[in-house]
């Protein structure tokens, strides 16, 4: 049996990446959540802020120490398996990418380490300062990342000078017509993770009758961004789907499932794409509502995928499910958020057991739709590395084989089984313990030798 390099480069990549998002849709959020609650140990001095702050730095840190080992395997991937895909962009992304390295990363790193060691070695205000900068570091690093990736889905500011692409005009290349769009619908999917973690956490302490407090202010804190962030990015949602709509009209066409050309359009709520006779079928439809959402007009067209020529479609089905999930997980978000602000005011949110049982089993619902919304995206974006322009064939080392790609991801499905399960083995192990027994833990400097973060609790651990 022949093995197809192409294909097996493009599951190892999707393996890693799978994986590694999931690191970032928590740590932005999160080191962001942490500077906030050093900012309110800062000017208050409350105990509470200080036991809630260095019992999220300890996960955060796992989680960070997780995202580098997980997420080095990537650029080391442009290297062996899209050597031709590298080769064609290198003048353009390698700086964007470069970028990323020298603000954002290093910038993260450093800080962390006065974050996680210099409690009672540095003044407050500079530990207030470190999350900041930590928190800082994070949010850069996802403005670079998702340049370059943006880049690849709306390329602008280039030329194409001997089959390479040379930036022509900087400004346009990094703020591209769907960046700012994939930037804000991004950043605000990662805070919302990060806010059903923190809410399922506190929930697992309120039911377990530990550190009430710092549960509480969990909760309710969480609830606070979740009623004004759900919605909000429903509205991004919508504009970065008439940005789609514009620029990339044949994924659109995808995630809706539209082959033919049909004005006004239905909105197709469920059907069983067949590509190979381009066709949807066993569609359910509600006539004309698909202009209407997505082009804000009840007579506005979308193209069908058959105006396109069938080598230039994308796979119909990845893209229409994963959008119908992500879409799905939103309302179902909205409504958590929506039941806890009421049983807040009605003053039985810590007493209503339901509740806090339905937000634990919540926690992993960011983390879905944030695996669906980048399939949608990266799927739909195909036939194509760089939309329109080199395809993904075109893309991969010309000297690659499938049995090599196979051995390696093979291997990285091994170290992915082993490394994910043992970080999160590790946090949940902080989580049981709970803000309070944490703080009991002896000082980071004792005896003269520092201690890791969660060094008691599972042994030392780290991340980006």
């Amino acid at each position: 049996m022949s093995l197809d390099p192409v294909l097996l480069s493009r599951l190892q990549w999707a393996w890693v990446i799978a994986w590694h998002i999931t690191l970032p849709a928590f740590t932005v959020g999160l080191a962001s959540y942490i500077a906030v609650l050093e900012g309110f140990y800062f000017f208050t001095g409350r105990e509470v802020w200080f036991r809630l702050s260095g019992f999220w730095t300890r996960i955060f840190a796992i989680s960070f120490g997780m995202g580098v080992v997980s997420g080095i395997i990537m650029p080391f991937q442009f290297g062996t398996n899209w050597s031709r895909f590298t080769e064609a962009t290198a003048d353009v992304l390698s700086p964007l990418l470069a970028y990323e390295g020298l603000m954002a990363f290093f910038l993260e790193a450093s800080f962390l380490g006065v974050l996680l060691f210099g409690r009672r070695l540095v003044p407050r205000w500079a530990h207030f300062f470190a999350a900041l900068m930590v928190a800082l570091g994070t949010l850069m690093s996802s403005f670079w990342i998702l340049a370059t990736n943006s880049w690849m889905q709306t390329p602008t500011g280039y030329q194409i000078v001997n089959g390479r692409f040379e930036p022509a005009d900087w400004f346009r290349i990094i703020f591209n017509p769907s960046f700012p769009y994939r930037l804000a619908h991004n950043v605000t999917a990662f805070y919302i993770t990060t806010a059903f973690v923190v809410m399922g956490v506190g929930a697992y302490l309120i039911r377990r009758g530990k550190s009430g407090e710092e549960a509480r202010l969990m909760v309710r804190m969480a609830l606070d961004l979740l009623i004004v962030l759900v919605p909000l990015q429903m509205f991004l949602g919508d504009q970065h789907g008439l940005n789609t709509l514009e620029y990339q009209p044949a994924k659109l066409a995808a995630i809706e499932g539209r082959y033919d050309t049909v004005q006004p359009t239905p909105l197709t709520l469920f059907g069983i794409p067949d590509d190979k006779d381009a066709v949807m079928r066993d569609a359910i439809d509600i006539p004309d509502l698909g202009s209407l959402i997505l082009t804000h007009s009840w007579n506005g067209e979308i193209r069908g995928l058959k105006t396109w020529p069938a080598e230039d479609r994308p796979p119909v089905a990845p893209p229409f499910y994963c959008f119908r999930i992500m879409v799905g997980i939103a309302f179902l978000m909205l409504f958590i958020a929506i039941a806890g602000q009421v049983l807040r005011i009605r003053g039985r949110l810590d007493t209503s057991a339901w509740f806090l049982r339905i937000c634990q089993y919540a926690v992993p619902l960011g983390f879905f739709a944030v695996i669906a919304g980048w399939i949608t995206t990266e799927v739909g974006r195909q036939p194509w590395t760089v939309y329109g322009l080199l395809r993904t064939q075109n893309s991969v080392s010309p000297s690659l084989t499938g049995t090599d790609v196979a051995i390696s991801l093979a291997l990285y499905i091994v170290a992915y089984l082993v490394m994910f399960p043992t970080g999160i083995a590790f946090m949940v192990g902080i989580v049981r313990r709970g803000p309070q027994e944490a703080a009991l833990e002896p000082p980071e400097i004792e005896s003269g030798r520092p201690h890791g973060p969660f060094e008691s609790a599972a042994g030392p651990g780290a991340e980006p």
